[in-house]
């Protein structure tokens, strides 16, 4: 074969560290753009972002040329550092060490996009805690208790 084709989706779920609410509503929208930036500098398509004040949902067409991990990385270094930019109350901001990352069937991207605008609303009924363990168990994820959130 003489190209290199892919298509891969990623629905990618970090939250801050400790789950603590320090995205606020005033730079909420900004963040999430400035994260869809971070997906198009490194070749990745950004689809749908959104969250509440404790965590990040994303999803994204990736690039052939960036690894998942480089992605992540680069995503939350570059918004950490432009968070802490935002002010006083944002000077001690900062993502939590680990995250979720999914593949998305193509024909699923509708539903997931559906599904993290949605946010705010699915998160009055549900904490985000809640919500990762379902999204674990749907994609039948192994994993401890006892590192989950640490």
């Amino acid at each position: 074969m003489g190209q290199s084709l892919i298509l891969f989706y990623a629905h990618i779920v970090f939250s801050t560290k400790n789950r603590a609410p320090m995205i606020s509503d005033d730079i909420r929208e900004e963040l999430h753009s400035y994260l869809g930036g971070i997906c198009k500098e490194n070749g990745c398509i950004p689809i749908k972002i959104g969250g509440t004040n404790d965590h990040v949902h994303i999803l994204c067409r990736m690039s052939k040329q960036l690894s998942l991990s480089k992605l992540i990385q680069a995503l939350k270094a570059n918004s950490s550092k432009w968070v802490k930019t935002k002010g006083v109350s944002s000077q001690s901001f900062a993502w939590q060490s680990g995250y979720g990352a999914f593949s998305v069937n193509p024909q699923q991207v509708d539903v997931i996009s559906k599904y993290i605008l949605n946010q705010e609303e699915h998160h009055k009924k549900r904490s985000f805690k809640e919500e990762y363990l379902k999204i674990l168990k749907k994609y039948n994820v192994e994993y401890d208790h006892r590192y989950i959130w640490d």
